[in-house]
């Protein structure tokens, strides 16, 4: 079955940084592509970054570019979201996802709190 774990999520100061880490099972990682949301308290849920699982393009909400990158290791089955530059904007649940034909798999989610 498909399981998404997703860790390093955390309390940091704005500008600090923080990386958050996906440990993907259940099917062929390296076949399919991978996104981050995030969800902040009253607020829609938004897709943040996606990887695809070829050349690994990516592409990233226009709030977090240049600040964020995500990347991915197919060897370790781990999609991963570099955030730098935190602003107190990114206070979120941040999820990581990946999407099927008819299903989409979510894991539990991970608390980023950006506060001085």
């Amino acid at each position: 079955q498909v399981q998404l774990v997703e860790s390093g999520g955390g309390l940091v100061q704005p500008g600090g940084s923080l990386r958050l880490s996906c440990a993907a099972s259940g099917f062929t990682f390296s076949n399919y592509a991978m996104s981050w949301y995030r969800q902040a308290p009253g607020k829609e849920r938004e897709l943040v970054a996606s990887i695809t699982s070829g050349v690994r393009s990516t592409n990233y909400a226009d709030s977090v570019k240049g600040r964020f990158t995500i990347s991915r290791d197919n060897t370790k089955n781990t999609v991963y979201l570099q955030m730098n530059s935190l602003k107190l904007e990114d206070t979120a649940v941040y999820y990581c996802s990946t999407k099927r034909r008819y299903t989409d798999y979510w894991g539990q989610g991970t608390q980023v709190t950006v506060s001085s």
